[in-house]
């Protein structure tokens, strides 16, 4: 077990640098813009255009409201994406920070086997296809254009993914949202040689159980259960410590409640115990041999 310590006065490291937020007008996402907007970066608010009036609000309630402002942008649509990249790097500069917020989960089990038609057949599951899209995609284009704007800074990029306990562990039956956060773990493991050759730290925070918009329907069962719970403004600290942390690349920061700790830096130390030694030797003279040949050899498209 390994603790993850905030450390507030780094933050001031964030002063004059350009973040873009996904998914920003409400939740751990306004936290993290007003946090990082307080230490004086400049703010990209990212989301549907639906939110405009929360964002606009939002601007008005941070400390410099002239350092921030509005881009609505759907995550899945990739030429909102690259316009909302684009008018950031015009309106403040460089980008230096993105943070990979927007996120959602679903309003019925993607695995309720009665879900049937009127002639008893099982109805294809179009809203888990819709969370998946959203978590895993939508990370995917943000990780994307956030690495092909960074890697030609000057100084390096930082990007921060949001994950979730359930992209570790996964018993809550939430299919689609479960296999989709456990999607952004893939992505942050399978970035790092990428972000590496051109400077840039890819980090994600897991998030245990938040009050927010997607917990309101258990959120005051769960105070009644007496659980400790997070706040917003808790993830948002661990998240732009991590943005910020220059000696933090490839960890995944475990954020419950009082308890931070690291996760994918203790997974690493404990391979041998979970693989063995051998199994554990064997899979990272494999991993020596992809990196020698310069990754995978792919194969031909089939599509």
């Amino acid at each position: 077990m390994q603790e993850y310590h905030l450390d507030a006065s780094i933050l001031a490291h964030a002063a004059t640098k350009t973040v873009i937020i996904t998914g920003a007008a409400n939740g751990i996402g306004a936290a993290t813009a007003t946090l990082f907007n307080k230490h004086s970066a400049n703010v990209v608010i990212a989301d549907l255009e639906s939110c405009r009036e929360k964002a606009e609000s939002l601007i008005q309630s941070l400390a410099h409201p002239d350092r921030a402002v509005f881009i609505p942008a759907d995550i899945l649509n990739w030429t909102d994406m690259t316009t909302l990249f684009n008018k950031a790097a015009q309106k403040f500069g460089p980008v230096h920070i993105v943070i990979a917020n927007a996120g959602t989960m679903e309003s019925r089990p993607a695995l309720d086997l009665n879900d049937v038609d009127d002639e008893g057949n099982l109805k294809e599951s179009t809203e888990a296809f819709k969370v998946i899209d959203i978590n895993l995609k939508g990370t995917l284009n943000t990780l994307r254009l956030a690495m092909h704007h960074m890697k030609s800074n000057k100084t390096p990029g930082s990007v921060v993914l949001l994950a979730s306990t359930s992209g570790y562990f996964g018993g809550t039956g939430v299919a689609a949202y479960v296999a989709s956060k456990h999607g952004v773990i893939g992505l942050l493991r399978a970035s790092q040689q990428t972000a590496q050759k051109y400077g840039i730290r890819v980090n994600a925070v897991a998030p245990f159980f938040t009050p927010t918009q997607i917990t309101a329907g258990f959120a005051q069962r769960w105070k009644e259960a007496g659980l400790d719970a997070n706040t917003p403004g808790a993830v948002a600290g661990a998240i732009a410590n991590l943005a910020v942390d220059q000696e933090r690349r490839g960890e995944c920061i475990l954020v419950a409640g009082k308890y931070l700790r690291h996760l994918e830096s203790t997974r690493t130390r404990l391979l041998p115990d979970w693989l063995g030694q051998d199994v554990a030797e064997f899979m990272g003279r494999a991993m020596q041999f992809f990196v020698e040949i310069g990754g995978y050899v792919l194969p031909q498209w089939r599509g």
